[in-house]
């Protein structure tokens, strides 16, 4: 029996809005190659200067992951030749980071499992390659090259593939709270590297590792690791050497493929950068950015099973994306019933959000709106089918569920008097679905609930007309019997 050990390499750029070392925008989405300087080419006789909120948000970052804080750092060259590293080397950290010995917590079971943070150290992005099979060439953009990145490594903690998603789910959310990456993967806001190793199941010592790279998506990231501990399982069975090296996720086959051998610390020949002297981390910084922090989302999920009565899947749904959790309290705030609005957060909006691949941020709700639906529910004036149809609308047209309901008609029929009358007609146009209930045929009530709705044209309360039918066959039974 074997288990994998799985350790992650998250890269997140920051979004800063200049460059690590240099004074060009970082913006993703500029025309190839116009946010470039001599500085971030890698131009004869140029200087590098830090970015002071980078640094201040890489600093952040570190805080939130509880990691140590470095009393010293310095910057060094990492030497590697690629077409797109246009100084023939990348500004990263080795052997004195920004931050060590950290940890994150994530959800395991019904309670969390801590994975450690090794390192969060930062460097400087490297530029994009361009290959379109219609062109004859293959190009290179170097917009991104000098956007500062934060890498955060962890140590190989996780055991499962599953484990290594919730670790990115938790990651990412963390990140957004703090506001300095939007986190895209489809931008290349965000990427990740797996290393995956297996060993027999409880042992201790650490099997031959394996990188896996081009890894867009969280769920990439699970089904490569899936592949992967399949297939290194199954070699070690047949006898075989696993061999340390690189390999690529390929998303068509859903299969790993050989890349490169992998290389170690040594074939980057890291030195100091000249450059950029070391330097300290000012305590009073420190203090101030740790004052600066949010409440992060482990902290507000239990305040929410304290403050609210919410179950911990409850409150673990509701604080992945901060814009959720805050528009949760604020509508709360209004309509003091968190079990209901937490509901719709998570089958209304969430669902809108997942149907419509969009972040909860680029979705506008008012608070009110929210709070509008609910007491229309609450009041019978609309079902509970019509307020997740309006509630679409109201996002869509940016309009009041309130000012809908009113302009279009579409308050539920309440009143037995207008109720009465349709339930009669159902009834007297339907003499065999009534035999057929009587008989304990419960879909015959369902049929009838379903005419006095057609004739309502959906404004009656369903509830109401099946209490109203069972209340008139009930009587005419007595009175056929009597």
């Amino acid at each position: 029996m074997h288990e994998p050990v799985i350790g992650l390499e998250v890269h997140v750029q920051l979004a800063t809005e200049s460059k690590l070392f240099c004074g060009c925008p970082a913006a993703f989405g500029a025309l190839p190659n116009s946010q470039t300087c001599p500085v971030c080419l890698g131009l004869p006789g140029v200087l590098p200067v830090l970015n002071q909120r980078a640094f201040e948000w890489g600093i952040k970052v570190a805080l939130a992951f509880d990691c140590e804080l470095a009393d010293s750092m310095k910057f060094d060259r990492k030497q590697y030749y690629y077409p797109d590293l246009p100084k023939n080397y990348q500004i990263s950290q080795y052997d004195r980071p920004l931050a060590r010995a950290g940890h994150l917590d994530i959800p395991a079971g019904e309670g969390t499992k801590r994975i450690g943070i090794t390192r969060v150290h930062m460097e400087e992005d490297a530029g994009k390659l361009l290959h379109d099979p219609q062109q004859p060439h293959s190009y290179v953009d170097f917009n991104r090259a000098g956007v500062p990145l934060l890498e955060i490594v962890s140590e190989p903690d996780l055991r499962s593939p599953e484990e290594a998603y919730q670790y990115l789910v938790e990651l990412k959310s963390v990140l957004r709270y703090l506001d300095v990456s939007t986190c895209n993967m489809e931008e290349g806001s965000l990427r990740c590297d797996a290393n995956i190793s297996v060993r027999p199941a409880g042992g201790a010592a650490l099997g031959t590792k394996v990188e896996i790279k081009n890894l867009n998506s969280f769920k990439f990231v699970r089904a490569a690791l899936e592949f992967e501990a399949v297939r290194q399982t199954g070699a070690l069975k047949e006898g075989w050497r696993i061999v340390q090296e690189t390999r690529l996720w390929n998303t068509k086959t859903q299969h790993t493929e050989p890349m490169r051998s992998k290389e170690g610390a040594s074939d980057y020949r890291y030195f100091p950068e000249p450059d950029l002297v070391p330097f300290g981390i000012e305590r009073s910084v420190v203090d101030r950015l740790r004052r600066e922090l949010p409440e992060l989302p482990a902290q507000r999920r239990a305040r929410y099973t304290a403050q609210y009565g919410l179950s911990a899947y409850d409150a673990h749904v509701l604080t992945q994306h901060r814009r959720i959790a805050e528009l949760f309290e604020q509508t709360v705030s209004l309509y003091a019933k968190p079990k209901p609005v937490a509901n719709w957060m998570m089958g209304g909006l969430l669902a809108y959000c997942n149907a419509k691949g969009k972040e909860p941020d680029e979705v506008a709700v008012q608070p009110a709106w929210l709070v509008h639906l609910l007491q229309a529910v609450d009041a019978g004036t609309i079902s509970g089918t019509m307020a997740k149809e309006l509630f679409v609308e109201a996002i869509e047209q940016q309009q009041d569920p309130q000012q809908i309901i009113a302009a279009r008609g579409l308050s539920q029929i309440v009143d037995d008097g207008v109720l009465g009358p349709i339930a009669d007609a159902v009834i007297a146009e339907h003499p065999k679905s009534v035999q057929d209930y009587r008989k304990g045929k419960h879909n015959a009530l369902m049929f009838l609930v379903g005419q006095c709705m057609r004739r309502s044209e959906g404004k009656a309360n369903p509830t109401q007309v099946t209490e109203l039918l069972k209340q008139k066959l009930h009587q005419q039974g007595q009175e056929v019997t009597g």
